[in-house]
């Protein structure tokens, strides 16, 4: 099976991730294309889990109530073989019908342990961007298991983009045992938006003490305020320190994280609820 390895001497679960940054455009069907590819190319490179950005199914460019799919559409159903031929768990952000006439901005995971979807619950509705004109919001947060491989089952939290700004959320998916929290995003350029990203993305991983995998989108150029992307893609761990961290351009970002360390540094600062 894609990403399979020979267990640690020392007895430790680890597991590798893959951020695959992405540029997503208005085609839903190119860009499955190239997210089917990303997956191949990071299962290739011994990655379990693989986190696409927000809005991969089509950019924000495009009124998501056009782009969307059910989450038995071509975009899903794709995804879901993709994942199937690597043998790894894909995370992915896409768009399904809600049912007030707007849609949700959606998460689904699959893979080998099953299928979770988690609705975004914050909605960007700042910097002159109104996200609640054309998106549901969720209810509730979601925490899932994936499967592991030698690590086992491990505990993953779910939050999208704009949820980066609420730190309950974090707080709450480690209540709930997240031993890594991901983040697809499509996060929109700016005048200090890339050093808030990269404060709230640390900041959140030492609220939720798991480690973070953020996905974002590749820098596009805005298009009428739409937030299409900056990349910086990284990976944080439950202490707030980068330890890969992308540019702006496509690019895969592979690494393995301890998940023993969770558990360390619970132990150590007892501030979860």
């Amino acid at each position: 099976m894609a990403g399979s390895r020979t267990p640690d001497a020392d007895g430790s679960r680890r597991l590798t991730v893959a951020a695959a940054q992405v540029r997503s455009g208005t085609d839903p069907v190119a860009n499955l294309e190239q997210a089917t590819g990303a997956v191949r190319r990071a299962a290739d490179a011994g990655a379990r889990l693989v986190v696409l950005p927000e809005a991969t199914s089509a950019s924000f460019a495009r009124n998501p109530q056009r782009a969307a799919e059910p989450l038995d559409g071509p975009f899903a159903s794709g995804i879901r073989a993709a994942a199937a031929e690597a043998g790894v768990t894909v995370v992915v952000g896409l768009f399904e019908p809600a049912g007030d006439g707007r849609v949700h901005n959606t998460l689904l995971v699959t893979g080998p342990a099953g299928e979770a979807t988690y609705r975004k619950v914050h909605l960007f509705d700042a910097f002159d961007s109104r996200e609640s004109d054309t998106v549901a919001p969720g209810e509730g947060y979601v925490v899932t298991d994936v499967d592991g491989g030698d690590a086992g089952p491990v505990r993953v939290g779910l939050a999208t983009c704009y949820d980066v700004r609420f730190a309950d959320q974090f707080t709450a998916l480690g209540a709930r045992g997240a031993e890594l929290v991901v983040l697809p995003a499509s996060w929109g350029d700016g005048p200090g938006k890339a050093d808030q990203w990269d404060v709230l993305v640390r900041a959140r991983a030492l609220d939720a003490q798991a480690w973070l995998l953020a996905s974002a989108q590749a820098w596009q150029e805005p298009v009428k305020g739409a937030p299409l992307g900056i990349g910086r893609s990284m990976l944080v761990d439950p202490l707030g320190a980068v330890h890969a961290q992308l540019g702006a351009d496509p690019d895969l970002l592979v690494a393995e994280v301890d998940l023993d360390v969770v558990g360390a540094v619970r132990k150590r600062i007892p501030v979860l609820p």
